[in-house]
């Protein structure tokens, strides 16, 4: 029976792919401050600046590609039950060919009507105001913004429950719930963490892997075959 690889992911791998990582320094968006871009309550401020936010994210997703961390942890399902449990919206994990993606905070590449949470519709191109669902109501994108539940986290914690490998890779581990995944893996279960400046320095059966994402895959793989 394969063991069973689980990966936290978030910014830093889809980083190394020409994604821009979440916030800048200076506490902004691509210019925008988050609170109106990405929360319920500028959403029905101006919808229009939302959803043509969205629409640049999803422009440049068209145009970037996979990188050799995503496809190396791809490969990982060769040897390893592998599932992969993504902060990321982008969909480069499941091009680089991993098959079992669970994204905690959304899927650009999809919308949803504002009415219904459930009703999501698969969406590559742009998203207007106009856009309805099948009852007639605006699409918003599927994207988990601030204020609201994430409902994949009771999937993910019981996917981390079954953890024989816990991979962290390119995210500060500072976003709650997500971050509180680490705290679900079976005590002494090995945990690996790839970051170039990782917040986590000292826990049982930690090893730190201080380098970018592309790079710190190459090394964990090589511990993995170490430990074999």
């Amino acid at each position: 029976m394969k063991k069973h690889i689980v990966v936290l992911s978030g910014a830093g791998i889809s980083a190394e792919s020409g994604i821009k990582t979440f916030r800048d320094a200076d506490g902004l968006w691509e210019g925008h401050d988050v609170m109106e871009v990405a929360t319920p309550e500028g959403f029905a401020a101006n919808p229009e600046l939302v959803l043509e936010f969205y629409n640049q994210r999803r422009q440049q997703l068209h145009t970037v590609k996979p990188n050799t961390a995503h496809t190396d942890l791809a490969k990982l399902e060769d040897d390893y039950k592998v599932t992969i449990i993504t902060q990321n919206v982008d969909d480069l994990h499941e091009r680089a060919g991993s098959t079992n993606v669970i994204h905690l905070h959304g899927e650009l590449l999809k919308a949803r009507s504002s009415f219904d949470a459930s009703d999501i519709y698969n969406w590559s191109s742009d998203l207007v105001l106009g856009d309805y669902c099948s009852k007639g109501h605006q699409l918003r994108p599927h994207i988990v913004w601030f204020g609201e539940d994430v409902p994949m986290i009771p999937k993910a914690i019981d996917i981390c429950e079954t953890a024989d490998i816990l991979l962290i890779i390119g995210t500060s581990m500072q976003v709650y719930p997500a971050a509180s995944l680490i705290h679900y893996v079976k005590s002494k279960t090995p945990i690996y963490y790839i970051d170039p400046k990782p917040a986590i320095d000292s826990k049982e059966n930690l090893t730190v892997i201080s380098d970018k994402a592309t790079i710190g895959m190459k090394q964990f793989i090589s511990l993995l075959q170490e430990n074999l």
